[in-house]
């Protein structure tokens, strides 16, 4: 689904990313953590092409997107991911139906019945209807949150990028997008990157988790595996200590 093969990435003299590689399979979810400012959104712009490495390769369901000749080959690319933004990115000119319908309307040859009936069906399964004729201004963080998660779902991607879902949303409400996450897995059986520095509760959605620090993957394995570790960084981490490797900054 998605292979990250000896990525690096610089901006001037800072080395963001040195060396990086992970694979993530069909179906399965991967949470991409650590502290701010290592490099976790930098890595998710590189995969959705947004942003080019400086060497190293990034394939996506086989197609090299860092090879892309141009935006044309790039959006071929990514027809098939979808992209949860961490401010939800809605159009502020469209209601919540046409943000919706948006990427049917530019990624695919459909008739305009069709799209509604699509655009119905998955604003009713988010529980969207009631909002469906209102500005994102006018709604919530937390739905705004659900329709940009419509919005990456509708054209049926079989990957799906969360970026800090539940950044700026109180801790019910981030729960609530967590397991509507865990929801919409179960029901689309997609592979997803999850960026996050929300610990524990990033691990209650992802199958393997992959803690980037320093440039690199400090350490990848399942929740549990990160939970018994005895590296110093990663345990600071994830108990949330001042005191430790990690320099606060």
């Amino acid at each position: 689904m998605i292979s990250i093969r000896n990525v690096w990435k610089s901006f001037g003299t800072q080395v963001v990313l040195s060396g990086v590689s992970l694979e993530i399979a069909a179906g399965e979810i991967i949470g991409i953590v650590g502290p701010s400012g290592v490099g976790k959104s930098v890595l998710l712009k590189l995969i959705t092409g947004i942003m080019q490495p400086d060497s190293g390769e990034i394939f996506i369901n086989g197609k090299n997107i860092t090879a892309a000749k141009n935006e044309d080959e790039r959006n071929d690319i990514r027809a098939r991911v979808g992209v949860l933004f961490q401010s939800a990115a809605l159009l502020d000119s469209l209601t919540i139906y046409q943000n919706v319908a948006f990427p049917l309307r530019e990624r695919l040859e459909i008739g305009p019945q069709e799209c509604h009936e699509k655009v119905v069906a998955m604003l009713e399964s988010l529980s969207l209807t009631s909002v469906a004729s209102f500005l994102p201004q006018q709604v919530p963080l937390g739905v705004r949150k659900r329709a940009g998660l419509a919005r990456a779902l509708i054209t049926e991607p079989n990957i799906v990028l969360f970026d800090e879902p539940n950044t700026g949303l109180d801790p019910l409400v981030g729960q609530e997008v967590y397991e509507l996450i865990a929801h919409c897995h179960t029901h689309y059986k997609f592979a997803g990157v999850v960026i996050s520095h929300e610990i524990p509760e990033v691990f209650q959605v992802v199958d393997r988790v992959a803690m980037l620090l320093g440039g690199k993957f400090l350490a990848v394995g399942e929740p549990r595996e990160l939970m018994a570790s005895q590296d110093a960084a990663v345990q600071q981490f994830l108990q949330g200590n001042t005191d430790g490797p990690i320099s606060i900054q």
